[in-house]
C-alpha cells in the first residue's frame, strides 16, 4: 500500500509559511496577547484583598520620657567641717544608716569630754549634799536639840530656886542666856538641814547645774554624730560632689540619693490626646537601651496645666515592679492603653477611605465588582479600625491605594 503524497498546493502553502515564519510568529503572539487583554478586560484585573475578620483591638498613645523616683533626697552636712573620708561611690546602693562621709571630729570630741567633766562635777555636788552636807546638818541639829533640852532643864531648876530664894538673880540670868543660845543653835541647825534637803534653794541650784551639764553633754554628743553623715534610707546614690579634704558647710548638698521603692515614668503627651488619658490606665513601657524588654506601668498623675512651649501635658506613670536594668533618668518609650475592643469587626486603616473627615467608606467586593460601602468607624488603633456598621465578618475589602474605582470588575485574590 503506497503512502499518499501531499498535494502541490499544500506544499506551496507550507513553503510560503516557512519563508515568512517570523512574521507568522508575530501575528500569533499579537493574536494571543489580544485574546488575553480581552479576557482581562472581561474578568477585571487581579487585586489583593483582605477578608474582614473579628479580633481584639487596642488603641494606644505613644509617648517618650524618662525614668525616675518620685522624689530624691539631697544629703548634706549639719555642721561645718573638713571631710576626712568619703566612704561611698556614685551609683552605689546603700542601706539606711550606712556611713557615707566622715568629718574631722577632734574639736567636737574635746567638747564631749569637757561636757562629761561638767556633768560629773554637777552630779558630785548632788552627792555631796545627799551624802555629806545633809547628814552633817542633821547631826548638828540633833546635838543642838539635846543642848536645848539641857538648857531648858537648867533654866527651869534655876527659876524654881530663884523663886524660893535659894538662887541669886545672876544665876537665873545665866540660865536664861544659855537657853536662848541653845534655841538659836537649834534654829540654825534646822536651817542647815533644810538647805541641804531636796527642794531647798541649794539643792535646786545643784539639780539645775546637773540638768544644764546633761544638756550640754547631749548637745556635744549630737554634734559628734554629725561628723558621720549616714544614709537616711535605702536607695542608690546618683550624684556626689564631695571629696576627701573638702571644706563643707551646712545647707549644701554633698550627695543625692534616689530612694528605693516606688518608681515612676515621666512623659509628655500631646495635648490633643488629653481627653483620652485617665488615671489608672495601663501602659507598656520599654527603655530605649533595652527595647525588647517590656514592663508594665499605670497612669498615676496628670498635670493640670499644659506646657505652652511644647503643647504637651506632663503625665506620670507608676512602675510597681521596675526591672533591674532601669537607671535614673533613662529614656523610655510608653504605649498607654486608652481603649480596647474584644471580638470586634476590624479592618486595617489602609482599606478605609476618608477616615478623618467623618464620612469613611470602603470598597467591598460584590459579585466580582468593587462596590462603595459607607461605614461607621469605632475605636481606632495604630493600624486597625473597628467597624460598627457597613461590613460583616467574611466580607472582602480592597486597599484604598489599589487604584480600583467604584463599579470596576476585579478578580480578588486573598494573600
Amino acid at each position: 500500500m503506497q503512502t499518499p503524497k501531499p498535494s502541490s498546493g499544500l506544499i506551496r502553502a507550507l513553503g510560503s509559511l516557512w519563508a515568512h515564519r517570523w512574521f507568522s510568529l508575530a501575528v500569533l503572539v499579537l493574536i494571543t496577547f489580544g485574546s488575553w487583554l480581552g479576557l482581562r478586560s472581561l474578568l477585571g484585573p487581579e487585586v489583593i484583598v483582605e477578608q474582614v475578620k473579628r479580633g481584639n483591638l487596642v488603641k494606644t498613645i505613644v509617648a517618650s520620657g524618662h525614668f525616675e523616683t518620685p522624689y530624691r533626697v539631697e544629703i548634706g552636712s549639719q555642721m561645718a567641717g573638713i571631710v576626712t573620708d568619703v566612704l561611698v561611690e556614685e551609683g552605689q546602693s546603700v542601706k539606711a544608716g550606712t556611713p557615707l562621709i566622715r568629718l574631722d571630729a577632734r574639736e567636737v570630741t574635746a567638747s564631749v569630754i569637757q561636757a562629761e567633766g561638767g556633768l560629773a562635777q554637777a552630779e558630785a555636788r548632788i552627792r555631796q549634799l545627799n551624802d555629806l552636807t545633809l547628814p552633817a546638818a542633821k547631826s548638828v541639829l540633833a546635838q543642838a536639840q539635846a543642848s536645848l533640852v539641857d538648857a531648858q532643864n537648867t533654866f527651869d531648876r534655876t527659876s524654881a530656886l530663884f523663886k524660893n530664894g535659894f538662887s541669886p538673880n545672876s544665876a537665873l540670868d545665866e540660865a536664861q542666856k544659855n537657853l536662848d543660845v541653845a534655841k538659836a543653835q537649834v534654829r540654825s541647825a534646822e536651817l542647815q538641814v533644810f538647805t541641804a534637803s531636796p527642794g531647798s534653794s541649794d539643792y535646786v541650784v545643784a539639780e539645775t547645774q546637773v540638768n544644764q551639764a546633761s544638756a550640754t553633754l547631749e548637745a556635744a554628743r549630737s554634734r559628734l554624730t554629725y561628723t558621720t553623715i549616714s544614709a537616711p534610707r535605702d536607695g542608690i546614690l546618683i550624684s556626689r560632689t564631695v571629696e576627701k579634704g573638702s571644706v563643707v558647710s551646712t545647707g549644701k548638698a554633698l550627695l543625692v540619693l534616689a530612694p528605693n521603692g516606688i518608681s515612676q515614668l515621666v512623659i509628655g503627651v500631646d495635648e490633643k490626646n488629653l481627653s483620652l488619658i485617665a488615671l489608672g490606665e495601663k501602659a507598656i513601657a520599654s527603655a530605649d537601651a533595652f527595647p525588647e524588654q517590656k514592663f508594665e506601668a499605670s497612669v498615676s498623675y496628670i498635670n493640670p496645666s499644659v506646657d505652652i512651649t511644647r503643647a504637651s501635658i506632663e503625665v506620670k506613670l507608676l512602675v510597681a515592679d521596675p526591672p533591674a536594668f532601669l537607671r535614673q533618668d533613662m529614656t523610655v518609650s510608653v504605649d498607654i492603653e486608652v481603649g480596647r475592643r474584644d471580638n470586634a469587626i476590624v479592618v486595617g486603616t489602609r482599606f478605609v477611605h476618608d477616615l478623618q473627615n467623618g464620612k469613611p467608606w470602603v470598597l467591598a467586593v460584590e459579585r466580582g465588582r468593587a462596590v462603595k460601602r459607607p461605614i461607621t468607624a469605632g475605636l481606632r488603633g495604630l493600624s486597625d479600625v473597628e467597624i460598627l456598621t457597613g461590613l460583616s465578618e467574611g466580607d472582602q475589602v480592597i486597599p484604598s491605594l489599589s487604584g480600583v474605582v467604584t463599579g470596576q470588575r476585579i478578580r480578588p485574590i486573598l494573600p
